[in-house]
């Protein structure tokens, strides 16, 4: 390991050691570590998001701390250090890749993506066949990943076995279907009073949004990123032009924030045809 990785590796050693180390550090575990894990990962795609690459580095460095926050774990415990985590990646990657390492064919990226999930399904049906089941399509599809992902990749393989609409119009009608059912169920006294069946309501919705949104070639997550940095441009800027006039959000009405949000919009559209 590099002498910059080491230092990290032993700035760690000494939060984590009970005498003289982080109180806080001393109390974490796997799971109450694993939110900050994901937090921290997400906030490296921000940053890649935002084309910063000095934060890229600051948040890149967060989540290699969490990693060997993880690997400390892992020592103390007489699990896995941060020697095996490299390890075992690095066979991972040389398994992966054998049109690198090895003597198989796959000059492009298409063909190496055709590879890899032959492969993988390989290892499915091994699996299945030692736990004595029936394989699924849908087998190693995670249930830890963000519902939002997991929606995608369990889509993505029920087209594989022909389970997918060939037509995006199809899933607008789908979507238009869906939007009706939760309509129904919130005006029945059924819905009013059961929150479970609102929300299984919305989650069909969602879901077939999500279909639309991989007919079309869009990642969700992304989509619904996009929508949140553009809501907190326009908010923002509501409350900078009322605070220009001395006034607040809760001075102006609602069909007076709307105005100014329509003014925004336009605005932005304005510059981004001129660009």
């Amino acid at each position: 390991m590099s002498k910059a990785v080491d230092k990290l590796v032993e700035v760690m050693r000494k939060l984590r050691n009970p005498d003289g180390g982080c109180p806080w550090d001393l109390e974490q575990n796997f799971r109450t570590i694993a939110p900050y894990t994901l937090e921290e990962t997400y906030e490296v795609v921000e940053a890649i998001e935002q084309n910063d690459p000095k934060a890229m580095a600051d948040e890149l460095g967060d989540l290699l701390f969490q990693i060997v926050f993880h690997a400390q774990m892992g020592a103390e415990a007489k699990l896995f250090d941060l020697d095996d985590i490299a390890t075992r990646v690095a066979e991972k990657m040389i398994e992966r890749h054998p049109h690198v390492f090895g003597d198989r064919d796959a000059k492009t990226a298409d063909k190496v993506l055709k590879n890899w999930e032959e492969d993988k399904a390989a290892k499915r049906a091994a699996q299945a066949k030692a736990e004595n089941r029936e394989i699924s399509a849908l087998d190693g599809v995670s249930t830890a990943l963000p519902a939002t992902t997991r929606a995608v990749k369990l889509q993505n393989r029920a087209a594989r076995v022909g389970f997918d609409w060939t037509d995006a119009r199809d899933i607008l009608a789908k979507i238009k279907e869906e939007v009706g059912e939760l309509e129904t169920e919130m005006n029945s006294k059924h819905g009013a009073d059961n929150k479970d069946a609102v929300e299984d309501e919305f989650g069909d919705l969602f879901f077939a949004l999500i279909n639309l949104a991989r007919r079309l070639g869009v990642d969700p997550e992304t989509a619904l990123r996009r929508t949140n940095r553009k809501f907190d441009r326009r908010f923002r800027e509501i409350e900078t032009r009322l605070a220009s006039k001395g006034r607040k959000m809760t001075d102006a009405s609602l069909d007076e924030m709307e105005q100014i949000w329509v003014e925004i919009k336009m605005e932005e559209k304005r510059v981004k045809k001129a660009g």
